[in-house]
Order: structure tokens, then sequence, then C-alpha cells
């Protein structure tokens, strides 16, 4: 294997590493705000973030075994997933309209690296990771245009 290729193939297994991080804190944000909402609309984002949540900690293995497909080490040990991320653990006691946002806001975030980490594939040759992340970045999409549309009528339930 070239040096370029050896930097590139680097340069793929960190940013499924990351997206392996990334993907446990969102679940855990996702598992905070499950347990924190109240409200009017509580069932319904109760369980809006429970099914979320679940649907993204689903990828996590994926994200796993793929490093592993491409000769790199997962993040297997749970003092380096937060230095590993670059999603934020979610902090303090929150209104649920600033649960939304702040989820969104993850969202859109993991979004825009995905895209970014897919040109890191496709660049390396490697079709798999590009598509592992292409149809990853589809449930984000999916799930940021959910908690928007909570907020975008404003019907002062959340927002």
């Amino acid at each position: 294997m070239t040096a370029t290729l050896e930097t590139k193939q680097t340069a793929v297994i960190s940013a499924l590493n990351r997206q392996q991080a990334n993907t446990l804190v969102a679940y855990l944000n996702y598992k905070k705000y499950h347990w924190s909402t109240y409200g009017p609309l509580f069932r319904d984002l109760h369980l809006l973030f429970e099914e979320q949540g679940n649907e993204v900690f689903a990828t996590l293995d994926e994200l796993a075994e793929r490093s592993l497909m491409m000769d790199g080490t997962p993040v297997a040990d749970p003092a380096d997933y937060l230095p590993a991320a670059s999603v934020k653990p979610s902090s303090g006691k929150l209104a649920v309209d600033a649960m939304i946002k702040e989820a969104i806001a993850t969202h859109e975030l993991i979004i825009d690296e995905m895209h970014k980490d897919t040109e890191v594939a496709d660049e390396a040759g490697d079709i798999g990771t590009a598509d592992l992340f292409t149809r990853i970045v589809q449930i984000h999409q999916k799930h940021r245009w959910f908690l928007k549309e909570l907020l975008r009528k404003g019907d002062n339930l959340v927002s």
C-alpha cells in the first residue's frame, strides 16, 4: 500500500471513529431528552426522542465494524468516546424547546461532517464507507426534519 493510500485510509478510519463517537453521544443526549421531556406534548416527544435515539444507536455497530473492515480500530473504551466526538454532551436542565434545538444542532453537525466524510471516503476509493455515510446521513436528515417541524409552526406548545 502506498503512503498516499495509507494516509487516505487513515483519514477514513478517523472519520468512522469520530462518527461512531458522535453516534453514542447523540444517543445519550436523546436518552436525556426522553427522560426530561414534559408539558402538553410529553407523550409525543417522549416517544419521538426514544424512537429517534434508537434509530441513531442502531448505526453504532455498523460504524465500528466498518472501521474493523478497513483494518482500523474502533473506539472501544468508554473514556475515549467524548474526546473522539465532535458532538457535545447535553448539559444541565433544558426547556423542551431547548432540547429540540439542541437535537437539531447535533443533526446539523453530523450531517455536515458526514457530507465531508463521504468525500474523504470517495477520495480513498472506499465506496463501502461512502455508502454507509450516505445511508446514515439520511437518518439524521429525517430526524432533523421531524424536529424542525415541531418548532416551525409557532403554536406556543414548544416554540
